[in-house]
């Protein structure tokens, strides 16, 4: 038994040189040699973590090619870019070879690729670089010029996911045939940018708000509602969910066996809140869009079947503090949000006078906190070294692992960062974490 398994090895050991062999060629085209590779084949050079044994390029380059091309389907975060640069330059000078390199574009349900396909000379300097998510075609002379140079200005953070997260929307609805979206708007940060963002990327006409105040609903949040689908054009019906309350609170009371108010009746707000923006959904064919953030999602501040639901998580990768900065986006040329959005406390307004503040850490240090553990993958000690609070630090954590069971039924989450939740960050619902 044994000798058959070796024979097999030293079969499929000599199978796959030959394939090695095989594929290490160059593609002949008047007269010059193309170096075709595919998304990964060029992430070998200068990465840490090489993803082959065997470097793709060591091989190919020993046929002297003219040029590069690689052809990637290389998803979009907001710093993808510029590590996408570093490589191609480690390319072209390591090879003294230029390089075409040509990325897809458009949303294939969370993952968003934003084009941005570049030509480089040996040198490392960028020939020609196209736009940012949108679909383009350029002619370009080869050999390039060593003469040209082409810089396009670096742009801020904030607005690549601005424009990622519109065409994330808009590409989800096209593709799936969907035209028309409903979300409730509350009066809060997030509602409102996510309404901006939708009316970008599917018309103002397409795009229904609806309000459900409670009986904990501020004056301001309302009328903040009101006034901002007025800067917008946008449709907004007013539905009160008080009565809607009131009834499923006399009807589970002979239950609850007179408890204290606590989060079942604050939950039970936000799940009647659900049921009728699913309603809408289910009558007219809209899709829900969800307006839960990544720091909600992060530690669980959210209602699974109430806010949480929905048919695509628009901000779902975005930190509560990274809301803020596409509000001020939003807002560069001209007041769409209303200023009281930007600066009021936010509240999930479920019980009166309540403040996330009540719940959880400010966002600014939340958010620190989970940027280094989520995105940097950082544990406990090392966020205590540094500086992070020790308590705070496995307050957070814990909250983050034990709300696993949330996220894995959370909508398709469109991603901008270099780690989301969904696909990017698959973690086991009964993990015991930190225990």
């Amino acid at each position: 038994m044994n000798g058959i398994l070796i024979s097999l090895v030293v079969v499929f050991g000599i199978i796959a040189i030959a394939v090695l062999i095989l594929i290490w060629k160059i593609v002949s085209f008047k007269g010059k040699k193309l170096a075709i590779t595919i998304c990964e084949d060029i992430w070998n050079v200068g990465n840490d973590n090489p993803l082959y044994t065997i470097c793709p390029m060591d091989e190919i380059s020993k046929h002297h090619p003219d040029l590069i091309i690689n052809l990637s389907a290389s998803p979009f975060s907001y710093t993808q870019h510029e590590t996408r640069l570093k490589v191609m330059k480690a390319n072209v000078k390591r090879y003294q070879t230029p390089m075409i390199y040509v990325n897809q574009t458009g949303a294939q349900t969370e993952l968003i690729f934003d084009g941005c396909s570049t030509v480089m000379n040996a040198d490392g300097s960028v020939i020609q670089q196209l736009s940012f998510f949108n679909e383009e075609i350029i002619v370009v002379d080869f050999p390039f010029s060593k003469t040209e140079f082409f810089e396009r200005k670096k742009q801020p953070p904030v607005r690549l996911i601005h424009d990622a997260l519109v065409l994330g929307i808009r590409d989800y609805f096209e593709k799936l045939g969907f035209k028309k979206a409903v979300l409730g708007l509350s009066g809060g940060i997030d509602s409102a940018v996510v309404l901006c963002l939708a009316m970008e990327a599917l018309g103002k006409e397409n795009v229904l708000s609806v309000l459900l105040p409670s009986q904990f609903s501020s004056s301001h949040s309302i009328t903040d509602a009101k006034q901002l689908c007025e800067s917008t054009q946008t449709t907004c019906e007013v539905i009160s969910i008080e009565k809607n309350f009131e009834t499923f609170a006399e009807t589970l009371y002979p239950f609850f066996k007179n408890l204290p108010f606590n989060l079942a009746e604050e939950n039970l707000q936000a799940r009647i809140r659900g049921v009728l923006l699913m309603a809408f959904s289910n009558k007219f064919g809209y899709i829900l869009l969800n307006t839960t953030n990544k720091s909600e999602a992060a530690v669980g501040y959210g209602t699974l079947y109430g806010d949480m639901c929905g048919g695509l998580s628009v901000i779902g990768d975005v930190y509560k503090t990274q809301v803020y900065e596409l509000a001020r986006y939003i807002n560069r040329e001209k007041e769409i949000i209303p200023a009281n959005i930007l600066i009021k406390a936010p509240s999930a307004e479920l019980r009166h006078g309540q403040k996330d503040s009540d719940s959880l850490p400010e966002y600014e240090v939340l958010d620190k906190i989970l940027f280094e553990y989520i995105e940097n993958r950082k544990g406990p000690r090392e966020l205590t070294e540094a500086g992070f609070e020790k308590q705070l630090v496995e307050r957070v954590l814990k909250l983050v692992n034990g709300s696993e069971w949330k996220r894995y039924q959370m909508a398709p989450v469109l991603r901008v960062s270099q780690k989301a939740f969904g696909i990017g960050r698959r973690m086991p619902i009964e993990g015991k974490y930190l225990s």
